[in-house]
Formats: C-alpha cells, sequence, structure tokens
C-alpha cells in the first residue's frame, strides 16, 4: 500500500513538473523550422538592424529577423503590436529572463490508462 502512495506522488510531482520550463530559451527554440523568407526585397528598413515588418496576404503582419537572415518570427494582428512584441522577446532572449515569462498551459498529455 506503502509503494503505491509512493508511485501515485511520483505521478503527481511529474505531472505537476511538465509544466516548468526546463531549459534556459534561447532564439532557436522560438523559430519554426523551415520558417525562411526567401524573396527580401533589397530596400527593406530594418527595425533596431534585427527585423522588418512585412505585412502577408492575409492582411497580418510578421516580423522577419536579420540574423538568420530571413527567419520569420512573430505575427500578429496590427504592425506596432508585432514590433513591440518583437523587441521584446528578443530583449527577453538577449538578457536570459524569457522563460520567467513563459508556461504550459496545457501540454496535451494524456496519463493514465485509456
Amino acid at each position: 500500500m506503502n509503494e503505491e502512495n509512493n508511485n501515485e506522488e511520483k505521478k503527481e510531482y511529474q505531472v505537476l513538473n511538465q509544466f516548468k520550463p526546463k531549459n534556459r530559451a534561447v532564439l532557436e527554440t522560438s523559430l519554426a523550422p523551415d520558417s525562411i523568407e526567401k524573396n527580401i526585397p533589397a530596400d527593406v528598413v530594418w527595425i533596431d538592424d534585427a527585423f522588418y515588418i512585412k505585412k502577408t496576404r492575409f492582411g497580418l503582419y510578421m516580423s522577419i529577423l536579420k540574423e538568420p537572415y530571413g527567419a520569420r518570427f512573430l505575427t500578429g494582428a496590427t504592425e506596432d503590436g508585432v514590433i513591440e512584441m518583437t523587441r521584446w522577446h528578443l530583449k527577453c532572449l538577449q538578457d536570459g529572463t524569457l522563460q520567467d515569462y513563459t508556461r504550459v498551459v496545457n501540454s496535451g498529455v494524456v496519463s493514465g490508462k485509456l
């Protein structure tokens, strides 16, 4: 009986612990794989010498990074919102504080027997 309680406590700890960020966030984990903008205009205006904003065909705005060159970063409804959040996200990555603001709302893992 005591062994069953220990197993239950261990499972409960694992479930609660899965929502904590495991590693320090880095730029590579913030980018989607194979998400590179291939056609970057020559006259593009780089914001903070780090990214530029592109309007998508659906009317949304997307930030494109300068390093790695052409990497699609954030998408949003307003140009100002994407600029603000791209600056914030890059600053947090640079400072190493992004994991302080990151949490998993739902992991999608089904535990127990089905």
